[in-house]
């Protein structure tokens, strides 16, 4: 690495530590001007006032009436908002993810949409799945996958169009046409679930189910994958019955009194 990068790094590290303290000084103070903060931090006027404003530009700090002084913006209740929203996400499907694994003997996942992926939150392994991949914290494509088309099944069309330009081939059975995965989403809308057979990789399974917010909007997916081999016909019929009524009980308990 030459020098020139080595500084642009420390410098922007340096960066990000000086505009989290300005956040952490105004949590505690509730509103400072910049030369209060320049004080506090021991650094230039003019090097206070940059973070700030870089950090009004992202709604995390605002002015308030009286000129000069900032607090805290909604732009971090927003981000606590979103943080809050996925705990209690799990929280509340863990012990239904539980029941689900033991009724189905299969794993179960929870997923939640993560920029152009879906990223597990949560996973529990039933007893037919031994030695499984531990999912949580990994991103997964959308249009081969259970999970994924249940999340892109719940956008609406101008953010699905963005989303749908590049889909890449994982098996022989993978949907790669944009017209063949719009229909697969509408099959997902109307029947209230999604099946990926051997899409993503050949010999996996997996069904999924949508959990709703207590708005009705499609926030989650629970899944049920295995093996192709045990998850077919009339047990895959079975398995999909238990998820739905799963996926339900996750979106009740999240506030959701609706019924599909």
């Amino acid at each position: 690495m030459s020098n020139g990068t080595a500084e642009r790094g420390t410098n922007g590290v340096q960066s990000v530590d000086r505009a989290l303290g300005i956040l952490e000084r105004l949590a505690r103070a509730g509103e400072l001007g910049v030369t209060e903060l320049a004080q506090e931090m021991g650094v230039h006027k003019s090097t206070a006032f940059r973070l700030v404003t870089t950090l009004e530009d992202h709604g995390l700090v605002e002015q308030t009436e009286e000129r000069g002084k900032y607090r805290l913006g909604m732009g971090i209740l927003r981000l606590a908002g979103a943080t809050t929203a996925r705990l209690d996400l799990v929280q509340e499907a863990r012990p239904v993810c539980r029941q689900l694994a033991t009724a189905t003997g299969e794993t179960v996942n929870i997923a939640v949409l993560s920029d152009a992926s879906a990223l597990y939150v949560e996973q529990v392994a039933g007893s037919s799945a031994l030695q499984s991949h531990n999912w949580v914290g990994q991103h997964i494509p959308l249009h081969a996958t259970s999970n994924g088309k249940v999340l892109l099944s719940g956008l609406p069309d101008d953010e699905l169009a963005s989303l749908l330009e590049d889909l890449p081939s994982y098996t022989e059975l993978t949907i790669t046409a944009r017209d063949l995965l719009t229909a697969e989403l509408e099959k997902v809308r109307d029947e209230g679930y999604a099946v990926a057979v051997d899409e993503l990789e050949v010999g996996l399974t997996a069904a999924a189910a949508p959990i709703r917010s207590a708005h009705g909007d499609v926030i989650a997916s629970m899944s049920v994958s295995g093996s192709t081999y045990r998850m077919s016909g009339d047990a895959l019929d079975e398995v999909i019955a238990h998820l739905r009524e799963a996926a339900a009980e996750v979106s009740r308990r999240l506030g959701w009194v609706g019924l599909h």
